[in-house]
């Protein structure tokens, strides 16, 4: 597909699709704009026409016109490209083998059968005065929210969409791939308000119907069976109304049920989301961390829950993003139970989510009694099992405390007991997905100072042999490192639209170093440049040895912890010497 790709660069213009999604205004060569990432003032955006490129300074993203799709709208590669294919009028088909382009044609068919589906609910709720007060009385709904989430209703008879759709020349067995069709042949749906389930960019892809009518024989909810388009382990429902508030506020809030998200949008928390109840995947974690790192889970505080919110972390560590739960109160089973009591109380109930492994080690404590052996044994096995989950040693280091303090022991003894256990191995990432991967403040701060480096040493060819002074794992970005160890053995200007073969692979990268060093420092004399070069060297210098005193520390609290006297000397040694700068 990379030709396809290059054709539909080659036919929008990046400035005319950034620009919808940000106010730009032209700056000599380049837009600016206010950053979409960040709240700030003054414009830090920037639009590269002629590198095609744009880098926000203020976050240190950056990109061509697919990563920025990619970015607003929480959509991958694929969905980018069909997205804005479908804006540079390329059939996308045409660079597809004979098979893709059939399916490609087919899906085609079935979202066309369920966005006229779509619209014949809607008609049908303004129709129906019985589901309309169901939607309107019932759950509370406003017309809004039924607007953004296109809510309709499906009438009780048999086989009346069924009918319409075969009339507009859809084949039954278009309709069964659509999701539409009862084992008998009739309407799926009946005597249900239908709320669409659409893909990140708002295709209806599927339904979830509710009944607005008890009935013992029935299901309260259904929803569309695996489809072509329909994947559960892959849908987050509401991520298309969504998006853009989670952008805003910075969280997402996932919850168990469809309608839970409805209630939650109706309440002015435009942030919620919903996987398959319980059911959670990397697919999901993925699809919302795109939008943002932090990610709240308000599930059902019972058994199944607790295993949920386990699974999660889990998740929440391969992917690399920040989770929290959020409690609800006593007596409230489920998010759409308190929006109705009291919105005021969901909203504070999210503002209070607490850190996942927080609120797990505390559910523990409260399964047993911290004062009895037994009690003790289980809770130290249960959360030295979620501890060890953990990528990060500091945190990790942080939950072994808290529990430990739970116990009244020195976290050394829990560490021992874990050791003692079979190791749980650790989740290994998807190659196909580490560029996606979402970044902390910490990656964030060294990828910043990884391009900033880069960018004076593109300008100051002068300055590259300072290169050499820098830890060998400076660089932890593959392209950053592709760039730097270029730099290092080539004297010539990089400034030019023409690069070097050697650079082919990292080319996005380097054109965004580019327009870093054009932005900041072109105007900047030669001796400015190569001093400061120096002074970003020197920092970097100072962070890697504070990072490796904070490593030695914390094994010499350990070995303290377990008394083992000739560890401490050992690691009081390196210590030194560190210091010492040796």
């Amino acid at each position: 597909m990379q030709d396809a790709k290059e054709e539909v660069r080659a036919r929008l213009a990046i400035e005319d699709v950034i620009g919808e999604y940000v106010e730009l205004k032209r700056a000599g060569r380049n837009f600016k704009g206010l950053s979409p990432f960040n709240d700030e003032r003054t414009p830090s955006f920037v639009v590269s026409p002629d590198k095609h490129i744009w880098h926000d300074f203020s976050s240190g993203k950056g990109g061509d016109v697919f990563s920025f799709v990619m970015a607003m709208d929480g959509i991958d590669f694929k969905e980018a490209l069909e997205k804005l294919a479908r804006k540079a009028g390329v059939d996308l088909s045409l660079y597809q083998s004979a098979q893709q382009g059939k399916l490609g044609k087919q899906k085609a068919r079935l979202r066309q059968a369920l966005d006229i589906a779509a619209r014949v609910f809607q008609r049908e709720l303004l129709l129906h005065s019985a589901a309309r007060q169901y939607a309107v009385e019932a759950r509370g709904l406003g017309r809004n929210v039924i607007r953004d989430f296109c809510i309709g209703y499906a009438p009780p008879g048999r086989d009346g969409l069924v009918q319409l759709l075969r009339r507009r020349g859809f084949s039954q067995q278009e309709l069964v791939q659509a999701g539409l069709v009862n084992q008998y042949g009739g309407d799926l749906f009946r005597d249900r308000l239908m709320v669409p389930l659409m893909d990140a960019s708002g295709r209806v892809i599927g339904f979830t119907g509710r009944l607005i009518h008890d009935d013992i024989k029935a299901p309260k909810y259904l929803n569309t069976p695996a489809t072509l388009l329909y994947d559960k382990s892959r849908h987050v429902f509401g991520l298309s109304q969504a998006k853009a508030a989670i952008r805003e506020e910075g969280f997402a809030v996932i919850v168990e049920g469809n309608m839970d998200v409805v209630s939650s949008h109706q309440a002015g928390v435009r942030t919620a989301v919903a996987t398959a109840g319980t059911a959670m995947t990397e697919h999901h974690i993925r699809a919302i961390a795109r939008l943002s790192g932090d990610i709240r889970l308000a599930y059902d505080s019972d058994e199944a829950g607790l295993a949920a919110t386990e699974r999660a972390i889990v998740l929440a560590q391969t992917v690399g993003v920040e989770l929290r739960v959020v409690g609800l109160p006593a007596g409230v089973k489920d998010p759409d139970e308190l929006i109705q009591r009291d919105a005021a109380a969901w909203k504070q109930a999210i503002a209070a989510a607490r850190p996942a492994v927080e609120w797990v080690l505390d559910r523990y404590a409260s399964q047993h009694d911290l004062t009895a052996a037994a009690g003790r044994r289980q809770f130290s096995t249960a959360a030295a099992a979620i501890i060890q989950k953990l990528q990060d040693p500091v945190e990790a280091e942080y939950y072994w405390e808290l529990a430990a303090k739970r116990l009244q022991i020195a976290p050394a003894i829990l560490k021992q007991k874990a050791a003692a256990k079979p190791e749980v191995a650790p989740v290994k990432r998807p190659r196909s997905h580490q560029k996606q991967e979402p970044e902390d403040t910490v990656q964030r701060a060294q990828r910043q100072a990884e391009t900033e480096l880069l960018a004076v040493l593109l300008l100051e060819p002068t300055a590259r042999p300072q290169l050499a002074q820098l830890p060998n794992d400076f660089f932890t970005h593959p392209p950053a490192r592709q760039l730097a160890e270029f730099l290092q053995h080539h004297q010539a200007p990089l400034m030019g639209d023409e690069l070097p073969k050697e650079l082919h692979s990292a080319a996005n990268y380097v054109k965004i170093v580019q327009l870093y060093a054009d932005e900041k420092y072109h105007f900047w004399d030669s001796p400015d440049r190569v001093r400061l070069a120096g002074e970003l060297v020197q920092k970097a210098q100072r962070q890697h040895k504070q990072q490796q005193k904070q490593q030695l520390e914390a094994q010499l609290r350990d070995a303290e912890e377990l008394g083992d006297t000739d560890r401490q000397a050992e690691v009081l040694q390196q210590i030194q010497t560190l210091i010492r700068g040796k």
